[in-house]
């Protein structure tokens, strides 16, 4: 674990521990180098010792508690849903010792989830148990960092299931006409407003019905989500026709409530799911679904030019990962951006 090396008349000590940063340190006697070395190594195996007697002091479900009672409440609107998701994990390795959840443990339960059935009969997707995954590996990571009851996470060690390739399904443009078409004629007339919202800008449709009139600048046209899917602020611009429809509502809203798109009966916004189907139906469109306008949105961009970075940045992803599915629609765009940097070059 520690090497020394002579350089003239220092010698160098270099110290590496799997876990741990690399340590190095000079001296100009071997005598103190060697000392060195034997006493760092002593202390770095006892914090190993030391996190292991914890890890066999505390259970798994005394470290799901402890994370829900004092980490979850961090970011409180996916708290039930993780809260669902942990409480799972504890019921399958609650009673264990953390020192005997291992990774095989854990694909265990992994297994079974990937197996089991839903409600309605159909089997578990990977993309679920992937979820359940994701929620546990910050409960290991918290408890080796900052609890230190843990030297490592067996999560580390445990295969996530493949997902399926996340759906495209785009409106073209007639179909697009067609739905605008049909919402404008349907006596909801919120709808026609929450569709031209969601294919302008990409927002979810919870993002959308959660909009307050305090949230929006219709002066400059943008809007400020505060309830987003990943609990981070985003700024979403707001133009054209959404904008206008915005600035008419905007001169005969309600005054007995804050939101913009508030249910007829009450002051709360209710998404009309019947009145959403019946449009989809007499624009006679097939398999579409209202998250399924984000992709319209997101594939729009695409084929107008828009990079990856600036998809990902308006439809509120942290990584470019979500957003590498519409890459085939910008080849195009991509093509005469090489051939404008190569006729500049070499003035083909």
């Amino acid at each position: 674990m520690a090497s020394i090396t002579k350089r003239g008349n220092t010698y160098r000590v270099r110290i590496r521990k799997k876990g741990h940063p690399i340590e190095t340190a000079s001296f100009t006697r071997k005598t103190d180098a060697d000392n060195w070395a034997k006493q760092r190594e002593t202390e770095l195996n006892q914090g190993k010792h030391l996190k292991e007697a914890q890890s066999k002091r505390h259970t798994f479900g005394e470290m799901i508690e402890r994370y829900l009672k004092t980490e979850a409440h961090k970011t409180p609107k996916s708290y039930q849903k993780k809260k669902t998701q942990l409480k799972r994990w504890k019921a399958e390795l609650g009673h264990l010792r953390l020192f005997d959840v291992t990774p095989s443990k854990i694909s265990e339960v992994k297994d079974k989830m990937l197996n089991e059935k839903l409600k309605n009969g159909k089997q578990k997707s990977p993309t679920t148990v992937v979820r359940y995954m994701a929620a546990l590996s910050p409960v290991f990571r918290i408890a080796v960092n900052e609890w230190e009851w843990l030297d490592k996470s067996p999560m580390d060690k445990v295969k996530r299931p493949t997902e399926p390739r996340g759906r495209i399904r785009f409106l073209d443009d007639q179909e697009r006409n067609q739905l605008l078409i049909a919402a404008k004629n349907h006596r909801n007339k919120h709808l026609y407003t929450i569709i031209v919202l969601a294919i302008s800008t990409g927002m979810r449709q919870g993002e959308i019905m959660g909009l307050t009139w305090k949230d929006i600048n219709l002066s400059e046209g943008y809007a400020i989500l505060h309830e987003t899917k990943n609990d981070d602020v985003r700024r979403v611009p707001i133009t054209g026709q959404a904008l206008k429809l915005l600035k008419d509502m905007n001169k005969i809203r309600r005054i007995d409530t804050n939101y913009i798109f508030s249910d007829l009966t009450t002051t709360k916004p209710v998404f009309n799911h019947k009145a959403w189907e019946q449009i989809i139906e007499d624009a006679e469109i097939k398999d579409f679904r209202f998250h399924d306008l984000r992709h319209t949105a997101a594939s729009y961009l695409a084929m107008n030019g828009a990079s990856l970075a600036e998809i990902a940045e308006i439809l509120g992803h942290k990584t470019l990962a979500m957003v590498k599915r519409y890459a085939h629609l910008s080849h195009s765009h991509t093509a005469s951006v090489v051939a404008s940097m190569n006729e500049k070059i070499f003035n083909e």
